[in-house]
């Protein structure tokens, strides 16, 4: 699940995305590395993160805890994608809903949630981000509420579209406000806050599976779903603590307020009034370039031949994130291990506790080798490791089902198949987005990728069982391999090493020798990408 930080960037269009480069707005004012790569980025910044925020106890502890209870919006994500997957076995019992139901009630979440992160940011910039984060707890809360008490189907189904438009406001606002609110030293490390607790909710809602299958199935599966509640509940609680975004108080002309927030969140007086200027100064660019969105629109639908490289690139990753079957596997992972031949629910959950565990671990690993390794042959990794591990289990599956050796070799394939994707294509595919398109199309085609994938999401969640039905569960897992094998055919081809390059040197990686020799960049461009450094007094 990577859908965190592309809707953060998607916020784009000059009105919100404080993430971009490590600066405000994401228009390149003020800040000597603005336009250092996201790799080298997060790399340099580690260590002097740490030292930073070892220097001021206070003011770190103060950034952290506002970064954590945002992040609980992401919390919700995950853990209705982990708590699904068990709830709707019994959901399918007490309600007997069919099967196509099943899958319109697991998918749609996918195409909800992106409609919620598109309105949230216009949302975000009428209201501010605090209440944004508040509004996400409110409708998801409402949501959640109503899919408790559900008596029926269509009640239950308007519970969880309420749900994922609360879930769609909370994971494109999480990152931004972390971004906004954080010293500019500290925000590589805080921004990953997001994408690890996805994963953490989809263990959460793993577990909550197997703690509450024991009870009577008209009260279990409500029970599940219920206590998804719980982390917008400390949301509300936390509406009393966080302060609001800084560069949201000074879109609104709150100068003082908003200097009030940043010496809470930064060590000295003198970086608050420097990350000031560079706020207004951010400000008024987003303002100022509003009327280029159009145009913007039109150069990526009729893209020049080093936009379409990247655009295929950027959005074609993002699609190979979802077609490879993932939300299949996460989704409907019971599903699988009952065709293993595991019996009993309270079996299937506990072998799901399993995967979601090595999903989590491995996102982990994955945010330590990034920036060491590279993205391309963490790529190369991962989806030969997906490959490999989706024929594997279609063999299984296949030749071995119901044998004690095949639900061994089945368990593993889905844990290699969560762990490959978790350490390579699922976070990769977010960085690429952020780090191959020009400055002046980032958040659009960004945005152009979100739908992709989200669209993708919703299409495999919404047909996983109506194939498997047709062609087997193996049958449709080797046609998932059949589809990773050509993502890195895809990598091979389409998609170049950024690690250890500018914006601008990545920039030309997608440009021919004929397009290189042409000429310079453009004037905007140089504008963005090389901006005067103060002299050294």
């Amino acid at each position: 699940m990577g859908l965190v930080g592309v809707l953060a960037s998607g916020n784009g269009n000059g009105n919100g995305n404080g993430n971009e480069n490590g600066n405000e707005g994401g228009h390149g004012i003020g800040i000597k590395s603005a336009y250092t790569r996201m790799d080298s980025q997060i790399g340099n910044e580690g260590g002097v993160a740490l030292r930073h925020l070892q220097s001021n106890a206070s003011t770190s502890k103060y950034v952290i805890i506002c970064a954590v209870f945002a992040s609980l919006n992401s919390v919700l994500l995950g853990y209705d994608v982990g708590v699904m997957s068990g709830a709707i076995l019994f959901i399918q019992e007490d309600l007997k809903i069919t099967e196509v139901q099943e899958e319109v009630l697991i998918g749609c979440l996918s195409i909800i949630s992106l409609l919620g992160s598109l309105a949230g940011g216009r949302t975000s910039d009428a209201i501010g981000r605090k209440w944004t984060i508040a509004l996400a707890a409110f409708v998801f809360q409402t949501g959640a509420a109503v899919m408790v008490l559900a008596p029926s189907f269509p009640v239950l189904m308007a519970g969880r579209l309420l749900a994922g438009v609360g879930i769609g406001f909370g994971v494109m606002i999480a990152p931004v406000y972390i971004a906004e609110i954080s010293p500019a030293v500290a925000r590589g490390s805080l921004t990953s806050f997001p994408e690890i607790s996805i994963n953490l909710g989809i263990l959460l809602g793993y577990v909550s599976n197997y703690a509450f299958s024991g009870l009577p199935k008209h009260i279990n599966w409500r029970i599940m779903l219920g206590v998804g509640i719980v982390p917008s509940v400390f949301i509300g609680l936390a509406l009393f603590f966080i302060p609001e975004s800084p560069r949201w108080l000074v879109m609104q002309n709150r100068i003082e307020e908003a200097r009030s927030v940043l010496l809470k969140t930064n060590v000295s007086e003198r970086e608050v009034e420097d990350r000031l200027v560079e706020i207004k100064e951010a400000a008024g660019v987003a303002s100022a370039t509003s009327h280029e969105q159009k145009a913007v629109w039109r150069e990526l639908f009729c893209p020049s031949p080093s936009v379409r490289r990247m655009l295929i690139a950027g959005c074609g990753i993002q699609c190979f994130q979802q077609i490879t079957g993932i939300d299949a596997t996460v989704y409907y992972s019971p599903t699988i291990f009952k065709d293993a031949g595991i019996k009993g629910n309270a079996r299937l959950l506990a072998a799901t506790v399993a995967v979601g565990f090595t999903k989590t671990m491995f996102i982990l690993v994955a945010i330590f080798l990034i920036d060491r390794v590279g993205r391309k042959p963490l790529l190369y990794v991962s989806t030969i490791g997906m490959t490999t591990c989706l024929f594997g289990l279609g063999l299984t599956l296949s030749f071995l089902g119901n044998e004690p050796l095949g639900i061994k070799l089945a368990l593993l394939f889905v844990c290699g198949n969560v762990a490959f994707f978790s350490v390579g294509i699922g976070p990769i595919c977010w960085v690429l987005s952020s780090e191959i398109f020009p400055l002046r199309l980032r958040a659009q085609a960004s945005a152009l990728g979100a739908v992709g994938s989200r669209v993708s999401s919703g299409a495999i969640a919404m047909s996983f069982l109506s194939v498997s039905r047709a062609i087997t569960v193996a049958g449709t897992f080797f046609v998932f391999s059949g589809i990773s094998a050509l993502s890195v055919a895809f990598v091979y081809m389409c998609v170049p090493e950024t690690k250890g390059k500018t914006l601008e040197e990545i920039e030309m990686l997608f440009k021919n020798e004929k397009e290189r020799q042409g000429g310079e960049l453009e004037l905007r461009d140089v504008e963005h990408l090389v901006p005067k450094e103060p002299s050294s007094s």
